[in-house]
Parts: C-alpha cells; structure tokens; sequence
C-alpha cells in the first residue's frame, strides 16, 4: 500500500534518526519520537521499524535492515519490546555483538542497562552539526 507523503517523511525521518544512534548504544522509542518533535508518537517509531525493509542486493529501497540499526531502539523501562517468534531474541543477539550487555529477567524479558548503554541527547547530532554550519555562515 503507498504511503502518503506525511508518512513517508516520518518513516524516512525515523529511519535517519536511528542512523544516528552510536554503536554500542540504545534509546528509547519515544526518545526518537521527542527528538523528532512528536513525543506523542513512540508507537509510531515502533511502526516504522517494524516496517523497515529487509536488505536485498534487488531492491531499492534506501533505508533497511543492514544501514539502520533497529536493534538499538528499545522500550523506556530498558526492556526488548516482545514481538514475534524469535524477535526479541534476534534483538538481543544483535545488540550483544555490539558489546551491549542484555539481562534476562526472572520472566524472561531481555533487558539493558540505560544508565550503561542508554543514548538521550538533547537533539539530534546531525541537528548540532547543521546549527554549528549556520553559525560559521553568519
């Protein structure tokens, strides 16, 4: 189904906002909304990602699984959201080849340390780097 241009610009923007995320690092769903200025909207970042195509050698799409890092957005309380068969799992793998410790609870929810691993900036680095740009303009 083709998206409206609104929900383009928000899949692209959250998509570019995850990009942004350091290695070995892990945020929020709604902090990626905040930065975004929709702290209404974590549900919808979940959205997005779990629409984020699948890396094919024959496909066009410009954002997918292997250049945005879907792996380091988790839900606030620190814990891997459950999702399908395998899901939260295949997160965890992912986030612990980047050196992240995941913590396995007594209910088996897969969990981070965010005073260890957690990402929170104020903005958007590309954001600060496109203010300092301007600045120097001036």
């Amino acid at each position: 189904m083709p998206r409206s241009d609104e929900a383009e610009w928000w899949f692209n923007a959250v998509y570019e906002a995850v990009q942004e995320i350091p290695h070995g690092k892990v945020t929020s769903y709604g902090h990626i909304a905040r930065l975004l200025g929709r702290p209404e909207c974590p549900r919808q970042v979940g959205t997005c990602l779990k629409y984020l195509p699948a890396y094919s050698s024959n496909t066009d799409h410009y954002f997918h699984n292997n250049n945005v890092p879907w792996q380091r957005v988790i839900n606030s309380k620190g814990v891997i959201s459950p999702r399908g068969p395998g899901g939260a799992s295949a997160q965890a793998i992912a986030l612990r080849r980047e050196g992240v410790v995941v913590s396995t609870g007594h209910l088996g929810e897969l969990s981070i340390d965010l005073s260890t691993y957690g990402w929170f900036p104020n903005s958007l680095p590309s954001e600060e780097a496109n203010a300092g740009e301007s600045d120097q303009e001036q």
